[in-house]
């Protein structure tokens, strides 16, 4: 007869067996628009695809989605008729380059950008039936500090803020790090420079808003690095295609694909943070059921 102390071992090795191994969520999101958040989400994506990683990017501008025209991607279905209760969220995903798969939002539907937040609740639980492969999951926010931009920011264990060398970028990225911290208990943020004109000017911009949070407000900030300006990416948008597909080579393909790395060393959760998140399921793993009867 076995031991209890086999008995656990046995369990233990069930449970890595059965347990899907968690996801990583990044909710990418920026104070303002016009800073480059989603063209941020897409290369920073397909930069983790190319390293092996299944990616899932989920368009979360609700009603303003536009991810699949930046892929050239042209899905039937969407966010809104899983809100409609029309489809699954299995149903809706459409394959894009490499191993990425799209979540797409509606475009120009009024009534998805104005969720409750228990609808927006129903969206992020919707994920723990979803039994798509997946290793990470990119979550690209509206900008600003609406509701959905709070909820998916609480629901994931990263939050990217991007910002710009523009005033109004970093005092709304500033606003938007206050929000969550100090009504909804978010202690630590990455920041990303986009569109900066060197390594320095990227951690001048940083060091702009770190200022004023080191001042004001106890969060840990966490810069992650920069995306220079490159051309190469405006012309990768009119080809409806990552500047890492298009342009390989070029400065901003080059740090994605330094900013993937870093992505990837980031710590794996191993628990729940204790309020609604994505895949919950997976980082709360139950005991199997011989477990229950052991002293």
């Amino acid at each position: 007869m076995p031991t209890v102390e086999q008995i656990r071992d046995q369990a233990s090795g069930l449970r890595r067996i059965q347990a899907p191994r968690p996801v990583r969520v990044i909710t990418v999101t920026s104070g303002k628009g016009g800073v480059g958040k989603t063209n941020v989400s897409l290369n920073l994506a397909m930069a983790l695809s190319e390293k092996g990683q299944q990616v899932t990017i989920m368009d979360a501008d609700l009603g303003l989605g536009n991810i699949d025209v930046l892929l050239g991607l042209h899905p039937e279905y969407n966010l809104s008729h899983v809100i409609n209760g029309e489809r699954d969220l299995e149903e809706i995903i459409v394959p894009g380059p490499g191993n990425l798969s799209v979540i797409p939002a509606a475009s120009g539907v009024q009534m998805m950008a104005e969720l409750t937040p228990s609808q927006h609740g129903g969206l992020i639980r919707a994920f723990s039936e979803l039994h798509h492969e997946i290793d990470v999951l990119l979550v690209d926010t509206a900008a600003g500090i609406s509701d959905s931009v709070i909820s998916f920011s609480r629901a994931a264990q990263e939050v990217l803020v991007v910002v710009c060398d523009e005033p109004a970028s970093i005092t709304d990225a500033y606003a938007l790090i206050k929000l969550l911290n100090r009504e909804h208990g978010l202690f630590r943020f990455r920041i990303l420079s986009n569109m900066v004109k060197s390594a320095q000017h990227g951690r001048e911009v940083y060091e702009t808003i770190t200022k004023v949070t080191d001042r004001f407000l106890d969060v840990a900030l966490d810069y992650v690095g920069h995306v220079p300006h490159d051309d190469y990416v405006v012309k990768s948008i009119r080809k409806q295609r990552s500047v890492l597909e298009a342009f390989p080579r070029s400065r901003a393909a080059q740090a994605y694909r330094t900013l993937a790395d870093k992505v990837n060393k980031w710590p794996i959760p191993k628990g729940a943070g204790g309020h609604l998140e994505f895949f919950v399921e997976r980082l709360v793993q139950p005991l199997p059921d011989t477990m229950e009867a052991l002293p």
